[in-house]
């Protein structure tokens, strides 16, 4: 086990509000990551991007870096101007 592995099952079972946040913030920040890697694929820059869905260049900053409040019509948006679609599954 690495030690950020121990690290994080430490912090949950000593930090109860850690460990009930700890999935959902990790989520979340999956999702920065992919759309951040989509962007950069596709050879956009953020204001490239931006000017695209008709946003601000911060719009875009916070979405890649902050996907934790992120509306599902602007996701729907940034993945299409990529040439892609969201698939959302419930398990």
């Amino acid at each position: 086990m690495s030690d950020l592995k121990k690290y994080i099952s430490k912090r949950k079972k000593d930090d109860q509000e850690f460990a009930e946040n700890y999935d959902t913030g990790y989520q979340d920040f999956k999702v920065s990551v992919l759309l951040k890697k989509l962007r950069q694929q596709s050879g956009l820059s953020q204001e490239e991007l931006a000017s695209k869905l008709k946003i601000k260049k911060s719009v875009i900053s916070r979405i890649e870096n902050h996907a934790d409040d992120i509306r599902l019509s602007t996701l729907r948006r940034y993945a299409k101007s990529l040439g892609k679609r969201i698939k959302i599954e419930v398990v």
